[in-house]
């Protein structure tokens, strides 16, 4: 067991072991945190809309079922990008958070 940990603190010495940051990057916490709010948004949007048919009069047939999935994750991230549900805020709260606990 002593020379596993032994083993491990050389390799953090020497750079072998990637660090954690040690600054706490908002900008960064706040990309990460709406990127996640788009998906869980693009997540909710396909269950609406796995209901709507895509046959008949004004659907758009194949075509419309082949580019629905792209269309809702451009719905969804523009949803998130004009404040979503508020998740964005809390999730980038604790991205910021959980940095700076780990220094």
């Amino acid at each position: 067991m002593d020379a596993a940990i032994s083993g491990a603190t050389f390799l953090a010495q020497q750079g072998a072991v990637a660090q954690p940051a040690q600054t706490a990057d908002a900008s960064k916490a706040a990309s990460a945190a709406r990127d996640y709010e788009s998906v869980f948004i693009a997540q909710l949007l396909g269950s609406m809309f796995s209901g709507i048919k895509t046959d008949g009069m004004f659907g758009g047939g194949q075509g419309e079922e082949m580019f629905r999935s792209m269309m809702i994750d451009q719905y969804a991230k523009g949803i998130a990008n004009q404040g979503g549900f508020g998740l964005a805020a809390h999730m980038q709260a604790e991205l910021l958070k959980h940095q700076q606990g780990a220094q």
